[in-house]
Formats: structure tokens, C-alpha cells, sequence
């Protein structure tokens, strides 16, 4: 019986680990952004998703997107190891209506979200952080820096936004 389930289970890990064709996988909106269209006031939000393929089992990517006030379109800011691995940096800048987007098949969760007044004061800050993060060229899936080291580090250098990274966020511990 204890063969049997451990067998069963095995098929099963097999089985959720076999989408590793990345070009296929989910990267539409998940709708849970606010509509830059819309929303006029200024927002601040960090997103996580299950990490690509097996690695979802046990971590999480994570983004930051930010959109000043009256702006139609967020700047998403993400770390990417494949970046490197092309002789690009690892951090990267990208402007979308959509910041929420699913992280190649993994619907995002909303982490942080700050609005209006508040988003608008923390704004400069937060951009001035990310300007500054120190490992920008670099990505090491473990301990780190890697996606999770960034908007850890850009949450100790603006404590006003109260950022909490999620348990499954493997490299956030690399910021300390």
C-alpha cells in the first residue's frame, strides 16, 4: 500500500513538473491591477507568482510595478536570471497597462498595493532605491540575489511601504 502511494505520488510530481515549454504558458492579465485608464491616482504594487515549472513547488517570483499619478501605463521592474545568462542585466524595466500578468502559466497575487497620496510620496523613493540595487548585473537561483532579492532590498531601503515578503519568497533573506 505505502509502495503504491508513493508511486502514485511520483507520477503525479512528474506530471506537474512536465510544462517546461515556457513559449506556451499563460502571459495574459490576471485582472486584479487597477486599470490605468481608469484609476488616476498613483500605485504602487508588488506581485508574486509560483516560480516556472517544478520550482513552483517551493518559490515564488516576484515583481514591483509603479504608476505615478495621472500616468496611463505602470513600469514594471523585475530581476530575470535568463537575462544574465545572455549578457544582459538582470533587473529590467518594462512599461505595461498590465502589470499583473501571469508568470508564464501562474496567476500573480497582489503582495503590497499602496494608492493615491501615500503612493505618490513613495514613489521617488522607491525609484531611487531601484536605481541603486546593487545587484542588478547578477542572479544566483540560490541563496541569491535572484527575483526575490530585489524587492526585498528595495523594501528595507523604503520601510514606509511596509513590504512583507511572502514565505515562499527563496533569495528575499539574500537583502539582509
Amino acid at each position: 500500500m505505502i509502495r503504491a502511494f508513493f508511486a502514485f505520488a511520483l507520477i503525479l510530481f512528474v506530471a506537474a513538473c512536465t510544462n517546461t515549454d515556457w513559449r506556451t504558458a499563460s502571459r495574459e492579465p490576471a485582472g486584479i491591477a487597477p486599470d490605468p485608464q481608469v484609476d488616476k491616482r498613483a500605485i504602487i504594487e508588488v506581485y508574486a507568482a509560483d516560480a516556472f515549472s517544478w520550482r513552483g513547488w517551493f518559490a515564488v517570483h516576484t515583481w514591483i510595478a509603479i504608476k505615478p499619478q495621472n500616468d496611463t501605463q505602470y513600469s514594471v521592474y523585475e530581476v530575470v536570471g535568463w537575462r544574465v545568462d545572455n549578457g544582459l542585466p538582470a533587473l529590467r524595466e518594462y512599461k505595461t497597462a498590465s502589470p499583473d500578468r501571469y508568470w508564464y502559466g501562474a496567476k500573480p497575487e497582489k503582495v503590497l498595493s499602496v494608492t493615491g497620496e501615500k503612493a505618490q510620496e513613495l514613489i521617488p523613493k522607491v525609484t531611487n532605491a531601484i536605481s541603486r540595487y546593487p545587484w542588478a548585473n547578477e542572479y544566483t537561483l540560490f541563496p541569491g540575489p535572484n527575483s526575490n532579492t530585489f524587492p526585498a532590498w528595495v523594501g528595507k531601503q523604503v520601510p514606509e511601504l511596509g513590504l512583507d515578503m511572502p514565505f515562499r519568497a527563496i533569495g528575499s533573506g539574500y537583502a539582509d
